[in-house]
């Protein structure tokens, strides 16, 4: 599913985000910034050690917060890692919302003009996968609004469930405009 947002073309696909070509993909990190299972995993398995090692000379972030990396052997030139929340935390869904932002906003900075994201804490976070796709898609679509030279955001979720929530999301935020 696409959706026209100004100049900007977003899309929802489904699929294993490491095998985006985007400037960038979206890592859901965990605030020390270490490669463990879920998205990460899958990211230090494709990319190489080259990730972890430049994470590790970073040294970690906040929680909202996102940092960018080498795409190490990815076909994405760059990863950005967005600590998402962990679901039962204090201010969860400002926190996400952040992590959004702060990822579109980093691209921006890196003159990036394509973006791919995973529904950040949805998976060992435990966050709620229809919270998170609001909190995702209208944050992006109100950045899209203003001023920016990203040309495409892909929303590349795993399962074909997750990718129905973000459709149905998709549709009833964009009705509205």
């Amino acid at each position: 599913m696409k959706a026209k947002i100004n100049n900007t073309v977003l899309e929802l696909i489904q699929g294993d985000i490491t095998d985006q070509a985007t400037d960038a993909i979206v890592n859901a990190a965990n605030a020390a910034l270490q490669l463990g299972g879920g998205v990460a995993g899958a990211i230090r398995r494709r990319g190489g050690p080259a990730i972890q090692e430049e994470c590790n000379r970073i040294g970690g972030t906040y929680m909202g917060g996102a940092v960018i990396t080498t795409g190490g052997n990815l076909l994405a030139k760059h990863v950005i890692h967005a600590v998402g929340p962990i679901h039962g935390d204090d201010h969860e869904d400002e926190k996400l919302k952040d992590a959004t932002l702060n990822s579109l906003k980093l691209a921006d900075k890196n003159h990036l003009k394509s973006i791919a994201f995973p529904a950040i804490s949805t998976g060992i976070f435990g966050f709620p996968r229809d919270r998170c796709a609001t909190i995702m898609l209208s944050t992006t679509i109100a950045y899209l609004d203003g001023h920016t030279g990203i040309e495409k955001v892909v929303f590349c979720l795993y399962d074909k469930s997750t990718l129905r929530i973000f459709e149905d999301t998709l549709k009833s935020l964009t009705q509205r405009r």
